[in-house]
């Protein structure tokens, strides 16, 4: 009696990488008890690059909610100043000061200690390593053929190299004498003089640590990333078929792996002045009415050095996120991206130009007129390559069969986000009208919009749009369109008005503004921004809330590749395995962004290329 074998269909990418793909010898050799794992090698010390990206993402977005309650504190004190924050007491203690009236009001100490680790967590630990190390991880493999990581034991220790910097500097927070309080970019001498203030000490020490360790993670990480793009591309993908996501991530940690160091040598030199009696930054300084026994540094030294890292590091959150928004839109445009090459050259002209502008945070600190004469030119230079992004944006979308899904609307957002908030730059870019503009809400405002709020919506995009991928379900859709309508419409609400009050001359980090008759007329637009960031921050909770729980019972994947795309990432299993390719590897055949083509929706990119074919890369 002859029995009947049922084997599950076989895709048509799956039987092309069958036909034509390539045997690493990967599979024979190394599939079986290399990675059977226990619970702890699995999910905690884990060298799967899709569960450190797992691991990047869901601690980038713990540290988002600290971050963004610290905001919402320093907000309510801002915009209701005549109200009792008493209620806060149980959970900031002394930090929380009550007057003979029974009114509570944050310490002023403790409000600049909130800006200052705002600023640091929201930069660092979720703009750079929430961003980029969870879509580096993720992706750079799956989208160029490879098994994993050049390196999965430095791409685990990335990982833990961040965990243990984010512990640090939450441990911080736990001092009798309180966080670091001398804003994110530190600048001496409040940094580098332990005595200038109660934060100035062990908290500023702990600060500096937590920020090497950030340091040595994300150049793990780097060396990993550009060393995994340039060496394990399967069969052929040369560079120019490269998804526009591998690109923006190669480009990103080579900027992160020549100007992070420079950070470093920055705190090195600090703590040399902090602990040692040297004076590579205080010259000139009384401290309680006795001089300071050494002299001859300069606290431009430090600001040289930290923007030299600072502006680079506005592209190494900004560039993720639009590798990102690019494939989000041409996936859901369904058509290709317009101007491939000109994006890729546009990536590596914003690269090489974020190195040489970074003065311009600099205008009001007595450089020479004809050195910021230099670095307004190229400040201005480097809007060339953004708009010609944002064209090609447009132009993709022009046209287009568009699929008004969360990962869309986040990447239209995103669009958005960076013409209205890259046009603000413009103006601070000027040195002339950076005397009037400086450390006013207008930067506020300016960098909020492009560096925060858009590189969010990058986030966003990317995380609604790989959902499946990573735990093989969908997030759920109607929620995620209630998140991008209040997320959008309040960054808007928050950050917008913040010009009028900086073209105003409203100055920046000012605990409150009682003191200052000129600016009490901005009373109602403070509390209007105060209660719209509230509310804002309530629509990211909803997304919190649709992450986890889709996690569990989000709609299935039941197909190998939901979206109809071309990259090589929905080319896996569903069930999607360490090692990603059960058997062979996938040969590329042509580049990323076949749509709309020979009257066909989608063309994979392990389809060979037709007789009568003309491929466009």
């Amino acid at each position: 009696m002859a029995s009947a074998i049922i084997t599950a269909p076989v895709s048509r990418s799956e039987g092309l990488i069958q036909e034509l793909g390539y045997d690493d010898h990967f599979h024979d050799h190394h599939h079986g008890d290399k990675y059977q794992s226990n619970f702890v090698s699995h999910y905690i010390f884990s060298m799967d690059h899709k569960m450190i990206a797992k691991q990047f993402l869901i601690t980038g977005m713990m540290w988002a909610i600290i971050g963004g309650l610290m905001s919402l504190v320093f907000r309510m004190q801002l915009g209701f100043p005549e109200e009792s924050l008493a209620w806060l007491q149980p959970v900031l203690g002394k930090w929380i000061a009550i007057n003979g009236d029974g009114i509570g009001s944050l310490v002023p100490d403790f409000y600049y200690a909130l800006v200052t680790m705002h600023g640091t967590i929201l930069v660092f630990f979720v703009l750079t390593a929430g961003l980029s190390g969870t879509f580096s991880n993720l992706l750079i493999p799956l989208m160029i053929g490879a098994r994993d990581m050049a390196s999965p034991l430095l791409n685990m220790l990335s990982y833990w190299f961040f965990f243990i910097s984010g512990m640090v500097m939450f441990s911080s927070l736990f001092l009798s004498t309180g966080p670091f309080a001398g804003g994110w970019v530190a600048y001496p001498p409040l940094s580098a003089l332990p005595q200038a203030m109660d934060g100035s000490g062990a908290g500023m020490t702990l600060w500096t640590i937590s920020l090497v360790l950030f340091v040595v993670s994300v150049l793990l990480g780097g060396i990993n990333y550009i060393t995994t793009v340039l060496n394990l591309r399967t069969k052929g993908m040369s560079m120019w078929r490269l998804p526009l996501p591998i690109w923006a991530f190669f480009v990103t940690a080579i900027i992160g792996l020549l100007s992070f160091p420079v950070l470093t040598s920055a705190f090195f030199l600090m703590m040399l002045d902090r602990g040692v009696g040297t004076s590579f930054y205080l010259s000139d300084i009384y401290i309680g009415g006795a001089a300071l026994d050494h002299v001859g540094g300069s606290p431009i030294l430090y600001q040289h050095l930290f923007w030299f890292l600072g502006h680079p590091e506005v592209y190494i959150i900004i560039l993720p996120a639009m590798g990102i928004v690019s494939e989000v839109l041409s996936v859901n445009a369904r058509k290709p991206i317009f101007g491939y090459k000109a994006m890729v050259f546009s990536i590596l002209a914003i690269a090489f130009l974020s190195f040489i502008v970074w003065a311009h945070h600099m205008f009001m600190s007595g450089v020479n007129p004809f050195i910021s004469n230099f670095f307004v030119i190229f400040t201005l230079i480097i809007a060339v390559p953004s708009a010609v992004k944002v064209f090609n944006w447009i132009a993709t979308l022009y046209g287009g069969n568009i699929r008004f899904n969360p990962a869309s609307l986040f990447a239209i957002g995103f669009v958005s986000m960076f013409i209205s908030g890259g046009l603000t730059g413009i103006w601070l870019g000027n040195s002339t009208l950076d005397i009037q503009l400086h450390d006013t809400y207008f930067v506020v405002a300016h960098f909020h919009i492009v560096m925060g709020v858009a590189a969010f919506f990058g986030m966003y995009a990317g995380v609604y749009h790989w959902f499946p991928k990573m735990y093989g379900r969908f997030m759920n859709e109607t929620l995620g369109k209630f998140h991008f309508w209040g997320t959008i419409i309040g960054a808007y609400a928050v950050f917008w008005p913040m010009h009028y009050i900086g073209m105003a001359g409203v100055p920046r980090r000012y605990y409150k503004f009682d003191a200052f008759a000129t600016f009490g007329h901005f009373d109602g637009l403070n509390k209007f921004i105060t209660i719209a960031a509230i509310i804002t921050f309530g629509f990211q909770l909803l997304f919190v809330i649709n992450f986890f729980y889709s996690i569990w019972k989000g709609r299935k994947l039941t197909t190998q590749n939901p979206y109809n795309a071309n990259t090589l990432e929905w080319t896996t299993p569903v069930d999607v395995g360490h090692g990603n390719w059960p058997g062979k590897l996938p040969s590329v055949q042509r580049w990323a962004y076949d749509y709309g083509k020979d009257g066909r929706e989608f063309i994979s990119q392990v389809e060979p290329v037709g007789e009568d074919e003309s491929p466009v890369h």
